[in-house]
């Protein structure tokens, strides 16, 4: 940040202040997605973060970086965002579902575009985080998240994502240092219960030969509508989830009794484009219409890999994030 440019966008030059808050505008949208669960919260966040920001930019006095004041408004704003009330996760209308392994709290929750994620400047969090950045996107750690009270959620992010120090936390949410700790235990011992457990180094490295072998067999058994094929690629304790539905299936028997269930429903098998998704092999699916060759926009899968399996499936069913992924409607 150059004190010229600082001083011509107190004077109202908004060129000046593009030139400031761009280098950060991506990576303040990832922090607002982190603690919403939204992307389409995530990007209102960030256009309220920079006007607030322009708005009050005679009232920043330089003690802290202008990355940190920017991230102060963000917080805040997330927080004010997720005590409105009218702000409730509302499952979408479903058919009739298969018996699932259990209802689980529904939450608010998108799958992020990776292509999103390009251009974030590479800064290595403080030495207090205790998440690396890929970790802190993927899709179980976003979930975990969301069923967080909201100043644990912004908390933790704030000190085991980003890497603030307690005082600087404190300062952003202007309270304690001793109520951000006490915030924090709460929040890690909750994350905790909701993480899955095992050896992270079992995961293909994103991109990888192996990561695109498993996937490519998985999309090629939804493809084929062969769902034996798609659940013998599964680990014995796979789940599969569909947000904001609370329906949750894990297993071999239950996930195959919810696979046969779409099949019969949408009676044809599906076609797949590849993506990624918080860091995941991730497909937008496609319906075939049975009168024509065009298939529509139907929904957004994101699988999570764990060694030479599938761990878990995220069934998106709506389709309003296609546009950022740059997914066609038909195809």
């Amino acid at each position: 940040m150059t004190n010229q440019a600082l001083a011509r966008a107190r004077q109202g030059d908004g060129e000046a202040f593009r030139e400031l808050t761009d280098p950060y505008r991506r990576e303040l949208q990832v922090h607002c997605y982190r603690i919403l669960g939204s992307v389409q919260d995530a990007e209102d966040m960030l256009q309220e973060t920079l006007m607030a920001a322009w708005r009050g930019l005679s009232r920043f006095e330089g003690r802290a970086s202008l990355r940190a004041w920017l991230y102060r408004i963000a917080t805040n704003r997330c927080l004010n965002a997720l005590r409105d009330k009218r702000r409730q996760p509302v499952p979408l209308p479903a058919p009739q579902l298969p018996e699932p392994t259990r209802l689980a709290e529904p939450i608010w929750l998108e799958p992020y575009p990776d292509i999103l994620l390009e251009g974030i400047p590479d800064q290595a969090p403080g030495p207090e985080a205790r998440y690396e950045t890929k970790e802190s996107l993927e899709l179980a750690f976003i979930a975990g998240l969301q069923h967080l009270t909201p100043r644990g959620r912004v908390v933790l992010v704030l000190r085991d994502v980003l890497g603030f120090r307690a005082a600087e936390v404190a300062d952003i949410l202007g309270t304690s240092d001793v109520s951000v700790k006490g915030a924090l235990q709460r929040a890690r011992a909750a994350l905790e219960t909701r993480l899955p457990a095992g050896d992270r180094q079992s995961v293909p490295r994103p991109k990888s030969p192996d990561e695109r072998e498993i996937a490519g067999r998985f999309a090629e058994a939804i493809e084929n509508g062969d769902v034996d094929g798609m659940v013998a690629l599964l680990t014995d304790d796979a789940w599969l989830t569909m947000p904001p539905q609370p329906h949750e299936y894990q297993g071999h028997m239950a996930i195959a009794t919810f696979l046969a269930h779409g099949a019969r429903l949408h009676g044809a098998p599906l076609r797949l484009i590849a993506t990624r998704a918080n860091t995941q092999p991730a497909f937008g699916c496609y319906l075939r219409d049975p009168h024509t060759d065009t298939a529509h926009a139907y929904g957004l899968l994101v699988l999570t890999l764990k060694g030479d399996l599938v761990s878990a499936i995220a069934w998106f069913s709506s389709t309003n994030t296609f546009s950022r992924f740059a997914l066609p409607q038909t195809v």
